[in-house]
């Protein structure tokens, strides 16, 4: 009888799988492979990037990135979600953020809504970031989560064209309307 054993795999593994468009990410040690996003996806990511810019950088606070780009969170968990803030610069390399980033923003899809809010979520937690955002274009709704112990407390949430201020960063107000498509 044949015994398989689970490979558990790592940033240079992970390195080394060559480029094909699509998203590839390690949680665990485990492979998790997205599509690429849609084009209503991609404006809304832009969108609340440019607010955040706009905050963060504007303010001298941090850095914001957008995807692609390698969040190594340990050697066997490395993500891409669509946004990152970043406010200790020295995490910041030539091989992309490591450690965890203040702020983690997951925009959904319809393929990737489970994953999100689940699989990821709950690594995220685990791991302890500090805040999570899921942008919902399809539902034009934003929820911002803040870890407490390892569970995530809802803090702001809002929807449609409202402009929702956010209660841990005093003047970060984030107009919903300039989001959707």
């Amino acid at each position: 009888m044949a015994i398989g054993v689970k490979q558990i795999l790592d940033y240079d593994d992970y390195a080394a799988i060559p480029p094909d468009g699509k998203r590839w990410e390690l949680l665990e040690g485990d492979v998790h492979v997205t599509p690429a996003p849609s084009p209503r996806h991609q404006w809304s990511s832009k969108k609340l990037q440019r607010q955040l810019e706009d905050y963060f950088e504007g303010r001298g606070l941090g850095r914001v990135f957008n995807a692609p780009i390698d969040v190594i969170l340990t050697p066997h968990d490395v993500v891409q979600p669509d946004l990152v803030v970043v406010t200790n610069v020295g995490q910041i390399s030539d091989r992309g953020i490591e450690g965890l980033p203040t702020l983690l923003v997951e925009v959904l899809s319809p393929s990737t809504v489970t994953y999100d809010r689940a699989t990821k979520s709950r690594r995220y937690a685990a791991l302890g970031v500090p805040h999570l955002w899921f942008l919902d274009p399809a539902g034009r709704r934003l929820e911002c989560f803040r870890l407490d112990g390892q569970t995530w407390r809802l803090v702001l949430e809002g929807e449609g064209d409202r402009t929702v201020e956010h209660p841990d960063w005093q003047g970060l107000a984030i107009r919903l309307g300039d989001l959707w498509m």
